[in-house]
C-alpha cells in the first residue's frame, strides 16, 4: 500500500521535498535561503501552512536550534506531521444499512470515487449498493452503471430527469429490503455557487434519514488534488450546505499540489477519509497522516 502511495505522490515529492533537498545543500542557514524555501513550499500549495512552516525554520533559526541547511529537512517533516496532527477514526461500518453520501463538484472524480470506494467495500467483506441520483447527466449514470456492472453490484437508476430524491428513497428502501451493508448514494456534480442544486442536495438527504434513521450517516465530499487551495473554498460551501462529514481528495497522481492535503486538513477540521492516488479501482488509500508525509519524504530508490 506505502509503494502505491509512493509512486502517486511522485510530482508533489519532486515540487516540495526534491526541490528543497536541491535548495538547501549543507553550510549554514540563512536568511535569504529560509525566504526561497518558503516561496517552494507555495509552489506546492500548501497555502497558509507554507508561512507557518517558514516561520517555524526563522525561530528555530534565530534560537540557534536551527543552524545548518542539512538539518531543515528532518524539521520541516517534523513540522508538517505535527500539523497533520493524528490519524481520525477510520470508517466504521455501524449501522445496516450503512448510507453513503457523496457529493462534489463536476470534474473532481466524483464517480471514479464512488467506484473506487464500492471495491475498497466490497474488498472489506461488505455487500454494496449504488444509487445513481445524478439524473442530470446521462453520462453520469452510464459511467456509474459500467461500474457497477464490473464490480457485480446493484445499482438504482431512472431515466434522465427523474427526481432526484425520490430516486434516493428507493434505493434506501430497496437497501433494506434486500438486508445490504452500505449503501452509495451518487449525487449531481454541482457548484458549490450553484443554490437550487445544493438545496436539491439537501433534499436528498432529508429523504434519506426518513427511510433510513440516522441515515446518511457519512457525507463523503470529493475534493480534486490539482485544484489547490480552490478545493478548499469549495469544501467550505459544501459543509455550511449539507453537513459534510469527511473528505476524499482525488488525482494526487496527477498534480505537484498534494501539499494541498495539508491545508486542507489544517484549515478545515475534517477528516480526511481516503485519498485517490490512480485511475484504476483500486487506487484508493485510507488515509494516514503519518504514512502521507513518510512518502513525501521517502527517498527515490
Amino acid at each position: 500500500m506505502f509503494k502505491k502511495l509512493f509512486s502517486g505522490l511522485k510530482k508533489t515529492r519532486e515540487s516540495l521535498v526534491t526541490g528543497m533537498r536541491r535548495l538547501l545543500g549543507r553550510g549554514l542557514l540563512d536568511a535569504d535561503t529560509i525566504d526561497s524555501m518558503e516561496e517552494l513550499l507555495y509552489t506546492a500549495d500548501l497555502g497558509p501552512a507554507a508561512s507557518t512552516l517558514a516561520d517555524a525554520v526563522r525561530e528555530a533559526n534565530k534560537k540557534g536550534t536551527l543552524k545548518n541547511k542539512e538539518d531543515v529537512e528532518p524539521f520541516v517533516k517534523q513540522q508538517l506531521v505535527t500539523m497533520m496532527g493524528e490519524a481520525s477514526a477510520p470508517l466504521t461500518i455501524d449501522a445496516k444499512p450503512y448510507v453513503i453520501l457523496v457529493c462534489g463538484v463536476n470534474g473532481s472524480g466524483k464517480t471514479t470515487s464512488i467506484a473506487k470506494l464500492a471495491k475498497l467495500l466490497q474488498r472489506e467483506g461488505h455487500s454494496v449498493m449504488l444509487a445513481a441520483c445524478d439524473t442530470f447527466r446521462a453520462a453520469a449514470v452510464e459511467q456509474l452503471t459500467i461500474w457497477a456492472e464490473r464490480l457485480g453490484i446493484p445499482i438504482v437508476k431512472r431515466e434522465t430527469g427523474s427526481d432526484p430524491s425520490g430516486l434516493a428513497y428507493d434505493a434506501a428502501d430497496a437497501a433494506v429490503r434486500e438486508g445490504l451493508d452500505v449503501l452509495v448514494v451518487d449525487t449531481a456534480g454541482r457548484l458549490h455557487t450553484q443554490k437550487n442544486l445544493m438545496a436539491e442536495l439537501e433534499k436528498i438527504r432529508r429523504v434519506l434519514g426518513k427511510r433510513i434513521p440516522g441515515a446518511p450517516h457519512e457525507v463523503l465530499l470529493i475534493l480534486d488534488g490539482t485544484t489547490g487551495q480552490n478545493a478548499i473554498a469549495q469544501a467550505k460551501e459544501f459543509r455550511q450546505s449539507v453537513e459534510v462529514t469527511a473528505l476524499m481528495v482525488t488525482k494526487l497522481d496527477g498534480t505537484a499540489r498534494g501539499g494541498a492535503v495539508v491545508s486542507i486538513r489544517q484549515q478545515l477540521g475534517l477528516p480526511v477519509r481516503f485519498i485517490g492516488v490512480g485511475e484504476q479501482a483500486d487506487d484508493i488509500e485510507r488515509f494516514s497522516p503519518d504514512e502521507f508525509i513518510d512518502a513525501l519524504f521517502e527517498q527515490e530508490p
